[in-house]
């Protein structure tokens, strides 16, 4: 049955693809069940982030003795992680959609990332990965599921489901921002001290946000009135116990062994792992008629250049972090200020973090606004991912500029301007593209397999993340990075998204046309 949905006396009615009638109280214009997803995902993203900024770091320090030389294979198993982290969404959305339901997806995917969280604070380098691959498969069971509830609280053209996953990722970008500060301050000014190095509170306190994730669903989910509950059949505690056995015996050793390998070897398994999820997904579209195939294709068009946006876009969590403590120029002549605020002299390196999210908060409403205002010649979804590919490298265009021109013949360092406008042009360019990727899914993907699609979707990240570690790697080299190094590979980078952007621009109108009117 297709959803429809009215407002009647401030109530949202929703009659969903399960046949249900729902009421849901109108906040803010939107089904209140919205707000409270926007909280629990706050708090994941809060845990999230927490680590992206330190990982790198601590591997370097803790494992390396602080050489140079460990900054590839750093890069390399923080890409490997965060290929995993999206790679394990595509069985975490199968094992909601056919076992445990959404709901109890949620919750026991927060619980076993929280677990692993508070591994990885324990400083050993085996218990590390084990710690990363607990969060890896607790991470699959939540990350497309609670992305899936948000688009099952609106009907199929109901024209605030964009608005609606534009204000969740209005929370994700929030949980970004505040979790490099906080996390930042509790290590250098509370926590710092000799029996409890910082990074290890850095990862501490990541994994307290992430219970606080647990707890707020676990109150708040009465809100959704059913939606995201267990199919029959999958009702009782046995489906549950039956998916945490599996995920601690088989999943967890899974992803263990996967972050040790080769990244080469990594990549042909991601890629591999895509075409299952694309067959079923086609199989599936052929099923319900050549227009939901049509739309498959489309989908799976935008997946792969999607691969190149998240390769280049996700330096911040690796190659650009060792930019900003080695080549960026953080004295800007605020010591005090600094010293009182994070514990140091210069500006943090974690502080960049939460440029990217300053800027989209900031400029969300702003491209929202030009997307309205451009009514009718509004682009299209493809021709927006091409522009979101085109800024991402602009972003490198930048670091080419700065690398080649504006390196201080005194400290052999670049502005600090320099990478915050990188990370804010990034930020542009992800305002094009990822917000309206998670709606696109939700409306291209056969209805029996959102989910699973949504799993897809993350996939396709993945395998970019990964290719982001190997970019890293060869940013670093062998011996740590330096200017010359930093030049080549951004150089390389700038034309691989240049060309990619170009690409996409020029066959958006095919990829419109297997769309079928889809906005």
């Amino acid at each position: 049955m297709t959803a429809a949905a009215e407002n009647i006396g401030g109530t949202n009615v929703v009659i969903g693809d399960d046949g249900v009638r729902r009421e849901f109280a109108t906040a803010a214009g939107h089904p209140a069940p919205l707000w409270m997803l926007f909280m629990s995902e706050f708090w994941e993203r809060f845990a999230f982030y927490g680590i992206r900024w330190a990982m790198v770091l601590y591997v370097v320090a803790q494992f390396y003795n602080g050489s140079a030389t460990g900054e590839k294979p750093a890069s390399e198993l923080y890409g490997a992680y965060l290929a995993l982290v999206y790679a394990g969404a595509i069985f975490g959305g199968y094992v909601a959609d056919k076992l445990i339901g959404h709901q109890r997806s949620i919750l026991l995917g927060a619980l076993i990332m929280s677990t692993g969280l508070f591994m990885i604070a324990i400083p050993s380098e085996h218990v590390f990965r084990l710690g990363l691959a607990t969060i890896i498969v607790g991470n699959g069971l939540f990350k497309p599921i609670i992305s899936t509830l948000v688009g099952k609280l609106y009907a199929q053209g109901d024209e605030r489901r964009d608005s609606g996953f534009t204000i969740f990722y209005m929370g994700i970008n929030l949980g970004a921002l505040v979790s490099p500060l906080i996390t930042q301050y509790l290590a250098k000014k509370v926590f710092g001290i000799d029996n409890m190095p910082a990074y290890k509170v850095v990862f501490i306190a990541s994994g307290v946000g992430m219970l606080l994730s647990l707890v707020w669903f676990w109150f708040g989910r009465r809100q959704l009135q059913g939606i995201g509950l267990p199919q029959a059949g999958g009702s009782g505690v046995r489906n549950v116990l039956i998916v945490l056995a599996l995920g601690v015996l088989v999943g967890v050793p899974l992803f263990y062994f996967l972050l040790t390998i080769d990244a080469t070897y990594l990549q042909v398994i991601l890629m591999l792992l895509l075409v299952g999820p694309a067959i079923m997904l086609v199989i599936e579209g052929v099923r319900e008629g050549q227009v939901a195939r049509d739309k498959v294709f489309a989908m799976l068009i935008i997946l792969a250049f999607n691969v190149f946006f998240w390769c280049y876009f996700e330096q911040a969590g690796s190659s650009f972090n060792f930019l900003a403590e080695k080549i960026i120029d953080r004295d800007i002549g605020l010591h005090g200020l600094f010293q009182v605020l994070a514990g140091e002299a210069n500006f943090p390196v974690s502080w960049f973090q939460s440029v990217n999210s300053v800027a989209i908060i900031a400029l969300a409403p702003v491209i929202a606004w030009i997307w309205v205002r451009m009514g009718k010649a509004n682009p299209t979804i493809p021709r927006k991912f091409s522009f979101g590919l085109v800024f991402n490298a602009l972003a490198f265009l930048l670091l080419m500029y700065s690398l080649t021109h504006l390196v201080a013949s005194d400290t052999g360092k670049i502005p600090f301007w320099t990478l915050v406008m990188v990370y804010v042009i990034q930020s542009v360019g992800e305002l094009c593209l990822s917000p309206i990727g998670l709606s696109m899914t939700t409306k291209l993907a056969p209805p029996k397999l959102t989910g699973f699609a949504m799993g897809a979707w993350f996939l396709s990240i993945a395998i970019g993340n990964n290719l982001a570690g190997i970019f890293a790697g060869e940013a670093s080299g062998e011996t740590g990075m330096t200017t010359a190094s930093a030049l080549d590979a951004y150089t390389k980078g700038f034309w691989i998204l240049l060309v990619a952007g170009i690409i996409l621009f020029l066959v958006s109108p095919l990829v419109n046309r297997l769309m079928h009117g889809t906005k």
